[in-house]
């Protein structure tokens, strides 16, 4: 993702420095991007977080909890930030510690604003992977919600390889019934082919693949 793709997007800086919380939203905001500004963890967690692109630029000695409790404690949510620690402190442990965790570059203070910035962009990037996932998911989920019953059990007998003859007998159920409902299956979940069900199973999880077996076709 371009650096121009991101300038609509929202970066989150958590340093108890206010010093440095100027300096950055400075940098920040000549670069085009919105900033929010805390001079806390618990400063950040109470505040109404914007729903767009965004990440998080996080110091990692604060008053409070640190920024690497902050980086556990937002990794509880699904709708986490991607993290950028920036901090004066830091050492191999909390380096890899952070990094294990999940943060997206650990920087250490000065630092010079062209790395920052690429760091930014690298983590609004994960950002936006992130969220194109889930709303393709919920688009998916959506797609499933609308199979009947039978359709989800014929779903979960086709992505597992057999033939419309083998579903039949498993279901009880005439072949050319499985094959109408193997249709419809096709078109509701927009699937081109077995191996794009089967995509789309993984992705659904084992809801998708088990389902309780019916006795009319």
């Amino acid at each position: 993702m371009g650096a121009r793709a991101a300038r609509d997007a929202t970066v989150h800086v958590v340093d108890d420095d206010a010093g440095m919380r100027k300096g950055l939203s400075r940098l920040l905001e000549a670069a085009g991007y919105a900033v929010k500004t805390y001079a806390s963890a618990g400063e950040f967690l109470m505040a109404e977080r914007s729903p767009g692109l965004s990440c998080l630029v996080l110091d990692i000695r604060m008053p409070g909890p640190s920024g690497l409790d902050l980086q556990t404690a937002l990794a509880k949510d699904a709708d986490t930030l991607p993290v950028v620690f920036l901090t004066g402190h830091g050492d191999i442990p909390m380096t890899v510690r952070a990094v294990k965790a999940g943060a997206v570059d650990f920087l250490t203070k000065p630092v010079e604003g062209k790395t920052l910035l690429a760091a930014i962009e690298a983590a609004l990037a994960r950002d936006l992977v992130r969220r194109t996932e889930r709303s393709e998911l919920r688009g998916l989920q959506a797609r499933y919600e609308t199979l009947t019953p039978r359709e989800r059990e014929v779903f979960a007998q086709v992505v597992t390889g057999k033939l419309n003859k083998q579903i039949a007998g498993d279901i009880g159920a005439a072949e050319r019934t499985v094959k109408a409902h193997r249709a419809r299956v096709m078109e509701k979940m927009q699937a081109g082919s077995v191996a794009d069900l089967v995509r789309m199973a993984d992705r659904l999880g084992p809801s998708s693949s088990a389902s309780e077996p019916l006795t009319q076709g």
